[in-house]
């Protein structure tokens, strides 16, 4: 091991019991949070490991293991997509139960229902926080940051320094929306975007401008308007549309709230979908199965961006070192997969 500053071996970390005990990190954070989750040669070989390296956990996990908290905080906005948001909660929720934790939720209404969620991660009840929006409970001069809590967000960035997330590949996912289109012969789509400024927003919307500028397309083969996730924005969409005289024939959601009601609203006015205008959502919600037509859609894979977000809490409340877990961005990145189904099909 490698020396510290004052001349003494530094203390052993989760990552060195992993090692010698040749299992994963989240393997030594189970056997220590939740040992009746293992079949017991894996938890022997552990403990094992643990005893000889002389491994002891951080303060926090100590506290835990004795029930002084077994509460997550999980930070919701007031606005938020429930259809979506369900099964990231979903997976948190099964992922933190599997490690002995329960999940709490606490939704951001304005100044003071945040500040009480200050006070609340401030006040020793909860053993650490994760955010699914991106966006954190703040009041004057305070943010729930302040307490301390390892803490981790899911779905979105909140762009805090050192803060550890697990995202889609957002950029990645948009462009795949707009190449689908493409790649069935429509030259010109139209946007229903999602919020000014959110991070899932300017994120997807690089990754469309992107697609057509590669596929050697100019800007003008992009119509614009400006959404905000709800099934309201998506007739605010499809109204948008059909005010226009040189209607695109390929229709991009940013989410399928969005699509659906979009559908909906150019089908009341008379158009045929996929006939006169293809169109591809966003999400994978399970509603998309069942509006009519079928929803072509970007499915994320949203029970494990809940499920590996609330593990990487779990392991970083057990001790693990940030860079046994984590890339050097800080940021886990998944994908999300093309569902194409009756909504899109080849311009005419």
């Amino acid at each position: 091991m490698r020396k510290t500053m004052n001349g003494g071996r530094r203390a052993p970390k989760i990552g060195d019991v992993a090692r010698a005990a040749g299992v994963s990190v989240a393997t030594v954070s189970r056997a220590l949070s939740a040992p009746d989750k293992l079949k017991s040669e894996t938890r022997e070989k552990v403990m094992a490991a643990v005893a000889e390296l002389g491994y002891t956990p951080n303060s926090v996990a100590r506290q835990l293991r004795v029930g002084s908290s077994r509460l997550v905080l999980v930070i919701v906005p007031r606005r938020t997509n429930p259809p979506f948001f369900s099964e990231v909660l979903h997976g948190i929720d099964v992922t933190l139960a599997e490690a002995g934790y329960v999940l709490i939720t606490g939704y951001m209404e304005g100044r003071e229902h945040d500040l009480r969620l200050i006070e609340l991660a401030a006040s020793g009840h909860v053993a650490g926080l994760l955010t699914i929006s991106g966006e954190l409970p703040r009041a004057p001069g305070r943010s729930i940051l302040d307490a301390g809590l390892p803490a981790v967000a899911v779905c979105a960035d909140p762009k805090v320094d050192g803060l550890p997330a697990v995202l889609l590949d957002d950029e990645r996912a948009a462009a795949m929306q707009v190449e689908h289109l493409l790649s069935l012969g429509h030259r010109r789509l139209f946007y229903v975007s999602g919020p000014a400024g959110n991070y899932n927003e300017v994120t997807r919307h690089r990754g469309i401008v992107r697609a057509i500028e590669k596929a050697g397309l100019g800007r003008n083969a992009l119509v614009e308007h400006r959404g905000d996730y709800t099934f309201a924005g998506g007739v605010a969409g499809a109204d948008a549309y059909l005010a226009l005289a040189d209607r695109p024939t390929g229709v991009v959601c940013g989410n399928d709230e969005s699509a659906i009601a979009f559908v909906k609203t150019v089908r009341a006015a008379g158009l045929r979908v996929p006939e006169d205008l293809s169109l591809i959502g966003f999400d994978g919600i399970e509603l998309a199965d069942f509006c009519e037509p079928t929803l072509s859609t970007i499915a994320q894979p949203r029970f494990a961006l809940g499920a590996t977000g609330a593990r990487l809490l779990v392991d970083l409340l057990a001790g693990a070192d940030r860079a046994d877990l984590l890339p050097r961005s800080g940021k886990i990145l998944m994908q999300g997969r093309l569902l194409a189904r009756d909504s899109s099909r080849a311009a005419n």
